[in-house]
Parts: C-alpha cells; structure tokens; sequence
C-alpha cells in the first residue's frame, strides 16, 4: 500500500496551473513550518502557519497538501474551524460564517510519512538516505509538485510570500539543518536540536525546503559587485569536509563572473548558501542543493562544476526574477542556460561562447513550443528546449539588438524591482521590455522562436553563374540581420520576405557564426 502511494506520489503531482477562484483571493504573506524529522521511521510531525490577507470575504479558505499527510487540527485566527482534506489534495476550510476580508492566519497540524523521491530532483519528494558512515542524510525536492508534498500552501507560482518564511525543524541531536536565510537560533535537548532558519525574502514555495546531515560549515566572505560583505557558508558532509573551502572559491569565481552580467547577487542581507545532498541538486534559494560529488572540469584553466554554476545561476532566474506561471518556465531556465554560457565567455572567451551557442542549436528538439499558453502546469510546461532552445533565443535576441542594448536590458530585468522580488513575470513582460528598451519591435521573433517549432528559413536561390538572390519564407513582422560568407569575407545584410540579389564565385554560407536556429534551402 506504502509503495503504490508513493508511486502514485511522485508521478501524478503537479504544480501550477488554473488558479482556483478560492486562491486568487488570498495574498500569501508568511510561512512558519515547525516540524520534527524522524529518520527512524522516515516521518514528519508538527504545524505550519499561514499568514495571507483575503482580498473579499469568503465562505471557504482552501489550501493545498498531498492527502497522505493527516491533518489532526485546523485553526483561523486562534479559533478551531471544520475542514475537509481530500484525495485531490485540497484541504477546504469551512467557518460557522464567511471569513473576512483582511489579514488571516491559518494553523495546520499535521504529520505522516511523506512521499519518497523516485528520481530526485526531476521526481519530487523527500531522499531518506545515508552517508558512507551511516547517518542519516536527508533532502527535499519539490519543483514540479510544489511544497505541498510537505507544506499546507497555496501552490502556484504567481504568490510568494512576500515577508519570507520561518523554518523550525528539529531532528536528532548530533545531525545539522541547512535552510533558507539566516539561522537564528539552534535549540538543544538531550536527544534533538531544533534549527531556526529565517528568511525576510520573499521565496518561491519550492524553495522552502531544508536539508538534513552530518554535516560540517565551511565559511568564506564574499565581497559583492557592489562592495557589500556577505557570508559564504558550505553545509559539506563531515567526511567531505576537507573539499569545502576550495569549493567556496569555485563559487566565488562563480558569483564574481554572474554578478558582471546580472547585477549584485539578489540575498545580500542574508547568504550565500550551498548544501550537499544525496540528488543531483537544485536552486533552493540561498541554500542551493549540490550533489554533484565535485566533480571539476577545467575552465579557462580553473576549477569548474557546471552544477554549481547553473544550480546558482537560478539565485537570479527562477528565486529573483519568478514566473508568473509555469508556462514562462524558459525565463527561470533559458536565461539562467545562457548565464552558463556567458560564465564561458567570461573565462574563455566569445569564441568559446559561440561554440556552446551552436551546440545548443543541435540539440534542441522542436517537439512543442517553449511557451504553449498562458496557464499550464509544472509538468506540461517542462521539456528540454525551455534549457538550450531558449538559451539560443537569447543569444539570437543579443545579435539582432546588438551588445550595446542587449547586456543593459538583461541586467535591468534582472535588478529592476518591477520585474524582481514580489513582482513575477510573464514571456510579454520580457518581450515588452527588450523592445522598449531597444526601441526595436521584437514581438515577432519572441512569437516565432518561443511560441512556435519552427526554424528560420533561409531561401538561397542561384539565378546563374556567380548570381544568388537570398530571403527569409517563413517569418514576418520585421527585418533581421543576418551574416552571409562570400568569397571568403562575411556580410551583413537585413532579410525579410523580398529577395536580395549578391554575387559570389563560391558557395554563399548563411549565418557561419550560428546566431538563429534555422534551416537553409538551397536552390
């Protein structure tokens, strides 16, 4: 019975999509989650609190929470109110008359035994495991299923608590608790120490996740673009404990490199966290999930783990600029992919930039669109092309605006309050921004690559001997640069529809440098 709940668990829990008219009232403004872990018998026990204002009066408060956790009490403002938790995962508050409009505080307590990672972190849920001398090693993933696997919440993307979270967990004594923001205070008893982690921040609700081991902190200080002193703290396993510090450095090479492009990394006042874990990893705001076993690669003749950048590449896509729906997913992704990318540039170079740019047109897929509406869940929304495909995309929007413009407006999205912190975004506020700002209609090319399969098609027809005309088939709304190689020397010329006649006693090569995801057709 355990065993086909939790299969059930990890494959039919998704996160996002129709936001019910009972939520969309509700302003989430905190989170307190106080639990004990058990790992003995892999179980949680405790409350969470919600703090949220209700924009009207309403008959009902309805929160999300997978229905193998038992929910054993509910309270509304101090007074206990009836509810009903179902299979569907809805807990439905009913009170004797309407609540209010106003500020609401909600009480859960609950426990059970959550459901298990399958496949951490693609598959959701909580990794009981063990480090090779045995003690207990814990982690939570939940990205596509939502802190609801674990959490009473409002599940979906558009509302952050604004004023943060408080994480109160308490675990057996002699193992650590890494979590967002800053530890407050650490607790102890005979047999558990309970750990207080606290962020102001507002935090996506997959990120209110903690990690539990024995664990040592490998410290460092890190001077910000901006010259603010923030502390680098490594929560490394006791047995790994001798490789923290000279991680920290990778990460700082990391940050210094990302801070260029994006602006000061976005957790100033709290940390630069990092924990490891028994998965891959994750973007757990300010306590990033690593799990990649520091396995270094060499770039630009330095250490470097492509899963701690990227991991940390989302401190500013996916926790500082958020989607407004999973269906904008590519923004968090692509952009923090093509941060990958530019973390290359920065140590090797722009020849080594372009490289990755075309092997990412290689293997984008085109199955579906990146974007494929305006209100789609977690999982409908993620496919490989939301990585590379939209990482290209950004790289084609860089070449047809031109440096001078582009690098300004990535950095405004990324440090612009109207598109950071409390405010999430949508694909039209990224066009919309990139096309003001470089006075240049975009729409066209966000549409065509982002909402569409299709690939550029070039048209090169020879009309004689040395004589080619050159246009585009499939794509309206604007003209775009495009480089063409003839005769050994490379031309820029802006294409559209109409055909534009050149000469050249060798084979035309269109776009040697591969800036569009395209296909040409020779005639």
């Amino acid at each position: 019975m355990l065993c086909a709940s939790i299969v059930g668990f990890a494959q039919n829990l998704r996160s996002g999509g129709e936001l019910k008219p009972e939520q969309a009232i509700m302003d989430i403004r905190h989170y307190t989650v106080a639990l004990e872990v058990d790992p003995e018998t892999k179980s949680i026990k405790g409350y969470t609190e919600i703090d949220l204002i209700l924009a009207s009066a309403s008959p009902v408060l309805l929160l999300d929470l997978w229905h193998g956790m038992k929910v054993e009490q509910m309270t509304v403002n101090g007074k206990k109110e009836t509810f009903n938790h179902s299979e569907n995962d809805l807990i439905t508050i009913t009170g004797s008359k309407p609540f209010a409009a106003g500020k609401i505080k909600i009480n859960v307590v609950y426990g059970g035994i959550p459901g298990v990672a399958v496949r951490a972190p693609w598959d959701g849920g909580f990794t009981w495991s063990k480090d090779s001398k045995g003690n207990p090693w814990i982690s939570i993933t939940c990205q596509s299923e939502g802190a609801k696997i674990f959490i009473p919440c409002k599940d979906h993307p558009s509302d952050e608590p604004n004023e943060g979270a408080d994480l109160i967990i308490t675990v057996p004594k002699g193992l650590s608790v890494a979590g967002p923001g800053l530890l407050k205070k650490v607790t102890e008893s005979k047999t558990t120490s309970t750990f207080h982690w606290k962020t102001n921040y507002t935090i996506s609700n997959y990120c209110i996740v903690f990690n539990v081991g024995k664990y040592t902190v490998a410290e460092r200080t890190y001077t910000s673009v901006l010259g603010n002193k923030i502390p680098m703290e490594f929560y490394v396993l006791e047995e790994h404990a001798d490789k923290g510090q000279h991680h920290l450095e990778v990460l700082e090479r990391t940050c210094h490199a990302l801070e260029k492009y994006f602006g000061e990394y976005p957790w100033a006042k709290e940390k630069i966290g990092i924990a490891e874990t028994p998965h891959l990893g994750m973007e757990h705001q300010s306590m990033n999930a690593y799990g990649n076993q520091f396995k270094y690669t060499k770039v630009g003749g330095e250490d470097f783990d492509w899963l701690l950048t990227h991991e940390f590449g989302h401190e500013w896509w996916a926790n500082k600029v958020s989607n407004k729906d999973w269906a904008h997913m590519w923004i968090q992704e692509g952009i923090c992919s093509f941060g990958d990318a530019l973390y290359l540039r920065e140590l090797e170079g722009e020849e080594a930039y372009q490289v990755r740019m075309r092997r990412n047109a290689m293997s984008s897929q085109n199955v579906k669109p990146i974007v494929q509406g305006e209100v789609v869940d977690s999982d409908e929304t993620y496919h490989a092309d939301i990585y590379g495909k939209a990482a290209l995309f950004m790289h084609t929007v860089r070449y047809v605006i031109g440096d001078s413009l582009f690098f300004p407006i990535l950095k405004k999205l990324a440090t612009d309050p109207k598109y950071t912190y409390d405010n999430t975004v949508t694909t039209d506020d990224v066009e919309k921004l990139f096309s003001t700002d470089s006075h240049t209609n975009l729409k066209p090319l966000f549409d065509f690559y982002l909402r569409t399969t299709q690939k550029l098609e070039v048209n090169v027809k020879q009309s004689g001997e040395g004589k080619y005309a050159i246009k585009l088939t499939n794509f309206d709304g604007m003209k775009l640069p495009l480089e063409v190689l003839v005769d050994g020397k490379v031309t820029k010329i802006m294409v559209d529809k109409t055909a534009i006649a050149f000469e050249s006693k060798t084979m035309p090569q269109i776009d040697p440098k591969g800036f569009y995801l395209k296909r040409v057709v020779m005639e």
